[in-house]
């Protein structure tokens, strides 16, 4: 059941004023798919998740879930269905497991609250146990599981009734890092058999990259980019985006020459503060024309040779200024043409503070942007 948000408006009020959380977003969450909202504290995410389950009220715009308008209001006239009625399923942060409730008590609550016959509810919510492998949890007490488990109890009472769609409020966030990154494959897992429309919010790139079809980047209220992961983390055009998905250098550039115009195999020919550099394709590149190339860490490798005496382009000499040991890998800050350049090298490679190396930037990772 896919979702539909179009022009939506929220605004809250506050000691300095109006706040504009969500401006006037259009967004579509195909059928059967996997969508997540990503951004910041306070970029409209959680406020757009709300407003689709009807946990907030928009100022304007409609919501629509399937072929049902389940919001809207032009400012003269409002049509609204309740939160039990929209046909969501919901996974929130904290869980929200009944603590004096066994986990069959749990799960089975929405099917009481929706008055399913009593015959039907041992049946269904063994299923939904069994679905988030928990089958045979029913008779213990919600507080004797683990942050883990008690998640999947959330998704199982999230999935129980059937729901037309699920929506999920940062549901790792409290779990460690290591459970949350086994639980982020599980989850993924899930979804991809329960084959229903998620919606998914968090503000960890790495949960979004790993669970999403569609990953949709968010700021200020306002949605700045929408792409499959690889996509957003490759391909942005959003200086702010390419950022927030992880360390990038970013150096100041003009275009020399657009050889992509006449070979599409050619590279993008740009002057930048550390001298020439063969950027990635970019058709509709103009000579003289001002922006930033955006390198990420995985794209800047050290060169085991000499020093040559006239450097190619996309060579740089620079001297290591921190190294950082992470276990699978070091991350390092090297000084060159007085700018600071950040790099990931596996942790079997070791340098030293103060050795000179030579870097070469690979031209398919160097991004000419100009947002």
């Amino acid at each position: 059941m896919e979702i539909r948000v179009e022009k939506l408006r929220k605004t809250f009020e506050s000691a300095e004023g109006t706040v504009v959380a969500l401006n006037d977003v259009n967004l579509h969450v195909p059928d059967g798919t996997v969508t997540t909202l990503l951004g910041p504290s306070g970029c409209g995410k959680t406020t757009l998740l709300r407003c689709i389950a009807g946990l907030e009220t928009p100022d304007s715009g409609t919501i629509s879930i399937g072929d049902t308008v389940v919001w809207q209001s032009d400012g003269k006239r409002t049509t609204s269905v309740t939160p039990d009625k929209r046909g969501i399923g919901m996974v929130f942060q904290t869980y929200a497991i009944w603590p004096h409730m066994s986990v069959f008590e749990n799960v089975a609550y929405p099917l009481e609250s929706q008055g399913v016959p009593r015959s039907q509810i041992p049946d269904r919510v063994e299923q939904a146990l069994k679905f988030v492998q928990l089958g045979g949890y029913g008779k213990r007490p919600a507080t004797a599981l683990s942050g883990g488990q008690q998640q999947r109890v959330s998704l199982a009472r999230a999935i129980v009734s059937e729901p037309r769609v699920i929506l999920f409020d940062e549901p790792l966030s409290n779990l460690d890092a290591k459970l949350r990154e086994e639980t982020r494959a599980e989850l993924r897992e899930l979804l991809t058999r329960l084959g229903i429309t998620s919606l998914y919010v968090t503000h960890d790139r790495f949960e979004a990259l790993a669970l999403s079809d569609d990953v949709v980047v968010m700021q200020s209220g306002n949605i700045v980019q929408r792409g499959s992961p690889e996509e957003v983390y490759f391909r942005s055009n959003s200086r702010f985006v390419v950022d927030f998905m992880g360390k990038a250098n970013f150096l100041p550039a003009t275009v020399v020459e657009n050889r992509t115009q006449q070979d599409r195999e050619g590279f993008l020919l740009v002057e930048s503060s550390l001298g020439r550099l063969n950027c990635e394709p970019d058709p509709n590149a103009v000579a003289g024309t001002e922006g930033t190339v955006a390198v990420r860490m995985e794209f800047v490798e050290v060169l085991a040779k000499p020093v040559p005496a006239e450097l190619e382009p996309n060579q740089v000499v620079g001297s290591v200024t921190s190294v950082v040991f992470l276990g699978e890998n070091r991350e390092v800050q090297v000084e060159a043409g007085g700018v600071q350049l950040n790099l990931r090298i596996p942790s079997t490679v070791s340098l030293t503070e103060g050795q000179q190396v030579l870097l070469y930037f690979n031209p398919h990772g160097c991004r000419f942007i100009t947002e």
